[in-house]
C-alpha cells in the first residue's frame, strides 16, 4: 500500500520574511564569489544556482543585471570611500585599500573599467560607471596640484593600467603584480588591506 505524504510533510516551513532574507544573503554571498572570479559578465543562473535558490527568487531580490552587479559592487565602492574619509587618510592609504579590492575581484577590476567599456546605454554600464566615479572622487581628494597623476586623466587612467596587471593564480601573485605596476608608475602604495584591516 502507498503511503502519501501528508501536507506538513510535502511543503517545508515557509519562513516568511526569514527565508527572504537569507535568501537576499546567499545571492550576495554568492555573487561576491562568482564575480570575483568571473567578473561582472558571469551568467546570473550560475550565481542562483551558487546560492542555492531558483532564479526567480534571484529576481526576486534583484530585477536585472545592473540591480545585483550595484548591490555586490557597492560594498567595495563604500570601503574605497571610507578610507578616503577616514582621519589623516593619504592618497598612498586609500591606494593601498584600492589595490586589496582589485586583488580580490574580477568585477573591481571590470567597474574599474567602466568609462572605456560598453557604449554607456545600458543599465549596468550607467551603474558602473556611477560608482567608477565615486572610486575616482575618494582617490582625487587626495592628490596635490605636483603630484604625478595630477593631470585630468592621469589618475584613473594609472589605476586601469595597474588593474591590467592584477592577473595570476593566486591573490598574493596579483598582490605582487599590482605593488609592481605602482612601482613602476612610481606611485606609492600604502599596506594592502581592507578598511579596518
Amino acid at each position: 500500500m502507498t503511503q502519501h505524504p501528508t501536507a506538513q510533510e510535502r511543503r517545508p516551513a515557509n519562513d516568511g520574511p526569514k527565508a527572504a532574507a537569507r535568501n537576499r544573503a546567499a545571492l550576495m554571498a554568492a555573487a561576491r564569489e562568482v564575480y570575483a572570479e568571473y567578473g561582472l559578465d558571469a551568467p546570473l543562473s550560475g550565481i542562483a544556482r551558487r546560492a542555492g535558490v531558483g532564479q526567480g527568487v534571484l529576481y526576486r531580490h534583484f530585477p536585472d543585471r545592473a540591480a545585483l552587479a550595484d548591490a555586490v559592487l557597492e560594498e567595495n565602492v563604500r570601503e574605497v570611500e571610507q578610507a578616503g574619509a577616514a582621519a589623516g587618510a593619504n592618497l598612498a592609504g586609500v591606494l593601498g585599500v584600492l589595490t586589496w579590492h582589485l586583488t580580490e575581484s574580477a568585477a573591481f577590476i571590470g567597474l574599474l573599467h567602466a568609462d572605456r567599456t560598453g557604449d554607456g546605454t545600458d543599465d549596468l554600464h550607467t551603474h558602473a560607471l556611477a560608482l567608477s566615479e565615486r572610486v575616482a572622487r575618494s582617490l582625487r581628494g587626495h592628490l596635490t596640484g605636483g603630484h604625478r597623476l595630477a593631470g585630468s586623466d592621469d589618475l584613473m587612467l594609472a589605476v586601469a593600467m595597474v588593474s591590467g596587471a592584477v592577473t595570476g593564480p593566486t591573490r598574493e601573485e596579483r598582490e605582487r603584480r599590482a605593488l609592481a605596476a605602482w612601482r613602476l608608475l612610481g606611485v606609492e602604495v600604502g599596506p594592502v588591506r581592507p578598511v579596518g584591516g
